[in-house]
């Protein structure tokens, strides 16, 4: 009876009460959790759409520097999102046994196999499940494995110096600067995984398309992000999991299937592994993260499944490929953007080698101690990563039901909070009223003090007890990689006037980065 009182007037005034309810709707958002005396874009308070459609402009970091600047340290992204500019909220959000969670914007970065998701070390929201896993392999990305690992990266960087001069060199062609260095970040990571290069470097190609696939999964990822719920319904839906696990359908991350080929090609080798627990360190090969991961399997077996090993060996490509990459493309470019910088590192460089600072060896490869007592090139490689961080969106974390204090403000649990390197990296009381300048002598300049509160304000590989935990692996690559390279060839820019392109996938990574190479002749020591 009252159902066929109510249709009529339903039917009369139906555009009024979907108005209602979405005016409704809005205000909710905008007063939510009392988020609405934080200033921000002016849509972001009413709808989560806005940094959705931010994220797709590919421009996410140059908006968030933007209203931090105009509106302070307290930026509201979304109905339930806030984004803090200060270095001290740091140590609050990201510090230890503080409560907060990761938001669901990592899971959706989850590899999947055989329908089932691949929980990394990065992309849990677990933080028990985090816990154990980082004590089964943080052993394998201890600073005291590097060691251990320097043969393998050294083998990478040897083909690398070869293919430079026989196909960019030899020929005069012009290189893509950019992809070539995601190329050998790439057979760098197969190297330290499988011992084995993936064949970018040799092949100048992308090997089964895996750097597209990575790029366009990123590319999904970063938006889709902002929006979580999109993930279930696009790529991770039950039907399309479940079609997986039926064998459906195949279809199979590149990644994932190289990672699944080498783990059968060495399977009995993994297989003593597994059972002796010991490592033959003394081969002189090099130890790479498989045997490691497989160690750990044998130290932790209620643990370190099969599947948390091959999720270590995929996550390794996902994250430490991309990021290393995109750190090599900032220092060079703005190297050749600087001669006055290039030409000071050069001079340090041939120096070295003049003092017997650097060793002389095969294609002039420096090792990783002797580019730890060069202090310029430090400083371009630190002045590199401020000025470009990879990562181009806050790291998101979720407060505590019971809320927490974030300078001096009460923020209400199940607000998702967070800081952004590319925010952080600019704050000119930290860093100088030059921060939007290349200046890797505020590294050198700086008192012992100030210096300190410039390295824990660095935000390039996280904070707390999420911090990239490749983060040791790709220092030693970038470290060795850079004077190498310098000492072998000189970069100069195709068309010197023109400026790249970023895009912002949530890892910002650059375009038409060209660039011509001469070969140069290593200085010996005296």
């Amino acid at each position: 009876m009252l159902l066929a009182e109510l249709l009529p007037v339903i039917r009369t005034y139906w555009p009024l009460l979907v108005l209602s309810a979405l005016a409704i709707h809005l205000l909710r958002n905008e007063f939510n959790n009392g988020l609405n005396k934080y200033p921000g874009h002016p849509l972001a308070a009413y709808t989560k759409w806005w940094r959705f459609s931010d994220a797709l402009r590919r421009k996410a970091e140059k908006t968030h520097v933007g209203l931090h600047r105009k509106y302070g340290d307290i930026v509201r992204l979304g109905p339930n999102v806030l984004s803090f500019a200060d270095p001290r909220a740091i140590k609050i959000i990201y510090g230890l046994n503080k409560g907060m969670t990761k938001s669901d914007f990592y899971p959706v970065q989850q590899a999947v196999a055989k329908g089932q998701r691949l929980q990394s070390l990065f992309s849990t929201k677990d933080e028990e499940y985090h816990a154990k896993y980082r004590r089964c392999v943080n052993n394998a990305f201890a600073m005291s494995s590097l060691v251990g690992y320097e043969p393998l990266v050294d083998s990478t960087t040897d083909a690398f110096v070869e293919q430079t001069e026989q196909k960019y060199c030899a020929t005069g062609k012009s290189c893509n600067f950019s992809q070539w260095l995601q190329f050998f970040a790439f057979d760098v990571i197969g190297e330290l995984t499988w011992s084995k290069r993936l064949g970018f470097v040799e092949r100048d190609e992308d090997v089964e398309g895996i750097v597209k696939f990575i790029g366009d999964f990123l590319s999904y990822a970063g938006p889709v992000g902002q929006q979580p719920f999109l993930d279930l319904v696009l790529e991770k839906n039950p039907i399309k999991l479940a079609m997986q696990r039926w064998g459906i359908s195949k279809t199979v991350f590149p990644v994932t299937r190289f990672a699944n080929d080498q783990a059968a090609k060495r399977a009995s080798e993994m297989e003593k592994i597994k059972l002796e627990g010991s490592l033959d360190e003394g081969s002189g090969r090099g130890v790479d993260l498989l045997m490691k991961f497989t160690q750990a399997q044998h130290d932790h077996p209620e643990f370190m499944t099969d599947r948390q090993v091959l999720s270590s060996c995929t996550s390794m490509i996902f994250a430490g490929s991309e990021t290393t990459a995109i750190s090599l493309s900032s220092i060079f470019y703005h190297l050749v953007k600087h001669p006055r910088v290039y030409k000071k590192l050069m001079e340090e460089l041939d120096e070295a080698a003049r003092n017997g600072t650097i060793t002389e060896r095969d294609h002039g490869k420096v090792s990783w101690a002797e580019s730890q007592k060069l202090p310029y090139l430090d400083a371009v490689i630190q002045e590199s990563f401020r000025i470009h961080p990879a990562a181009g969106l806050i790291l998101e974390r979720v407060v505590p039901p019971q809320g927490i204090e974030i300078l001096g403000e009460h923020i209400p649990g199940g607000t998702i909070v967070g800081c952004n390197a590319w925010v952080l990296h600019r704050r000119a009381e930290i860093f100088g009223p030059d921060v939007d300048t290349f200046r890797p002598e505020r590294w050198l300049e700086a008192k012992p003090d100030r210096l300190k509160e410039m390295k824990a304000t660095m935000f390039q590989f996280g904070a707390g007890a999420r911090t990239c935990i490749g983060k040791n692996i790709s220092l030693l690559e970038i470290y060795k990689l850079v004077p190498t390279f310098l000492r072998n060839f000189e970069v100069e820019l195709e068309s010197p006037g023109k400026e790249w392109k970023t895009h912002n996938a949530w890892f910002v990574r650059q375009l038409d980065f060209n660039a011509v190479f001469k070969k140069r002749t290593v200085p010996l020591a005296a």
